[in-house]
């Protein structure tokens, strides 16, 4: 019986969209210290899809023989964050990441599950990332395709 990450090319992307779901659940606590009340439903409700689909990779890469690469302690933020437009920003480049990696994984699997999950964390991260991009004043709102690289 196979599994959607015998090819290590699609373990390899799944550790990297690991790792970007753990710096997006990371930063997410960090900009909800800075962030409004009114922002906090939203940040809620997007710090736990990370929280699943992180869980769920993890379960994947176990049950695949791999060991899933755990959190790290703390992140490199790309600049200070101090407010809650920095908070902001910090979140489009964390949404930004989650959707490069996923698109990275969907390239290297056939597997429908997996690419569900992919194509759908895409979504989330583009419709996510264009709250916070209105948030931190970033534009455009949305990249032309997101998941294509940095500040996509």
């Amino acid at each position: 019986m196979t599994g959607p990450l015998d090819v290590s090319a699609a373990r390899d992307a799944a550790q990297a969209a690991l790792g970007a779901e753990h710096a997006a659940v990371w930063s997410s606590g960090l900009a909800s210290a800075f962030l409004s009340a009114g922002d906090a439903q939203a940040l809620a409700d997007a710090a736990l899809a990370h929280r699943q689909r992180r869980d769920a990779l993890v379960g994947l890469l176990e049950a695949a023989g791999a060991r899933a690469a755990p959190s790290a302690a703390a992140y490199a933020t790309p600049r200070p964050v101090t407010d809650g437009a920095s908070a902001a920003a910090l979140l489009v480049v964390a949404e930004d990441d989650v959707a490069t990696a996923w698109r990275a994984l969907l390239e290297r699997t056939d597997d429908r599950d997996l690419r569900t999950t992919g194509v759908t964390a895409m979504v989330a991260a583009a419709t996510a990332g264009a709250r916070w991009r209105a948030r931190a004043g970033v534009t455009p709102l949305v990249p032309p395709m997101p998941g294509s690289g940095p500040g996509s």
